[in-house]
């Protein structure tokens, strides 16, 4: 079967093969190769168990096979629309209140994706859904901090990659966050706080 380089990023290859993807950490040459193996390892691992608690909650894709040792992770391919491309062609409210809405599920069940980008994410739109992807970065914690940092990336992505529609997506965003989330108001309250310190570090 074809096998077709769809990405290659810092951190991986993702390769489309028919209706799966496969997610091959590269090899950091200038890291010595026990510690290197080591840490792909680990991080496959952790992304797996991620991806595998996060499909419960919200639309992801599921992992079809997981090898530590290949640093490898087999996952459905989603059939969608990359938002990062997109959002500005769709309904863009209701899609971002679906992103607050999954946001604040895996939230109250302590994900932090930390890479929450509209390149991350994916529109089905004959089911109606907003599939989040890469959990390469994302990590399991209940600090309000970790929830707060990741509406700051999203609210930084929208800002870079959708200027025009930035303002009323965030607000989206957050209303649905709002509704959803048990910690809403704590996470809100921090966010001040995290962008507070990034205007400060701004000025010097």
């Amino acid at each position: 079967m074809k096998q077709t380089i769809i990405a290659r990023g810092a951190e991986a290859t993702i390769t489309k093969t028919g209706n799966t993807i496969i997610k091959e950490r590269i090899e950091k040459l200038y890291r010595y190769p026990e510690l290197d193996k080591k840490i792909r390892k680990l991080r496959t691992r952790s992304e797996t168990k991620i991806l595998e608690k996060a499909i419960k909650m919200i639309p992801t894709p599921k992992v079809i096979n997981s090898d530590e040792n290949k640093s490898t992770i087999e996952l459905e391919f989603i059939q969608g629309k990359k938002l990062s491309e997109n959002l500005e062609k769709t309904k863009f409210k209701e899609v971002c209140e679906k992103i607050g809405n999954n946001l604040a599920k895996i939230h109250d069940n302590n994900i932090i994706h930390g890479d929450l980008t509209t390149s991350n994410m994916i529109l089905n739109e004959k089911e109606n859904k907003v599939y989040f992807i890469d959990y390469g970065l994302g990590f399991q914690s209940s600090r309000v901090e970790d929830k707060a940092v990741d509406l700051h990336l999203i609210k930084q992505a929208l800002e870079a990659k959708h200027p025009k529609i930035y303002e009323e997506a965030f607000k989206a965003v957050i209303k649905s966050y709002i509704k959803q989330s048990k910690e809403a108001k704590q996470t809100l309250v921090q966010l001040e706080k995290v962008e507070k310190r990034g205007r400060y570090k701004a000025q010097y």
